[in-house]
């Protein structure tokens, strides 16, 4: 379960940048934040860290790349050790979630929305951590409808 006193980061990790999104203070609505150029492995962690300290962040979720079967691949390996390293450089938690299909999903709303081809693939990241931490916040809150019942 998430925390209550705080906002959750999403990360789209990929190898050239990372795609933000940020919880509203309720944790209902996820909304995009600036793409994140990867630079190395420290640096990365630095700017995080101070997004983290910035916006009063109190959990990270990071998309897990797993393959249509729901098997753990190389890349997800790498995600992993990526989560290892904020986890210890922020002292947070830090949560795995499925990303199957989100970028799939989001360059077609990209698409859809008649977006041009090199804005697109600018968005694309970014649209994928929304989608990712909007699933997982709805996943949150059919929890609680269900916690909630009689």
């Amino acid at each position: 379960m998430t925390s209550t006193a705080g906002r959750i980061l999403g990360l789209d990790l990929g190898s050239r940048r990372i795609g933000l999104a940020i919880s509203d203070g309720l944790g209902l609505t996820a909304q995009g934040l600036d793409t994140l150029e990867r630079r190395n492995k420290r640096t990365d962690l630095a700017i995080l860290g101070k997004l983290i300290r910035e916006r009063g962040i109190t959990e990270i979720l990071m998309g897990n790349p797993l393959n249509m079967r729901g098997d753990a691949g190389r890349q997800s390996g790498w995600v992993e050790e990526f989560a290892v390293a904020l986890r210890k450089h922020t002292g947070l938690p830090v949560r795995l979630w499925d990303e199957r299909l989100t970028t799939v999903e989001a360059s077609r709303v990209l698409r859809e929305s008649g977006i041009g081809i090199e804005k697109r693939a600018a968005a694309v990241d970014r649209l994928s951590a929304v989608i990712l931490l909007q699933s997982y916040l709805d996943s949150l809150s059919i929890t609680r409808s269900r916690d909630d019942r009689p």
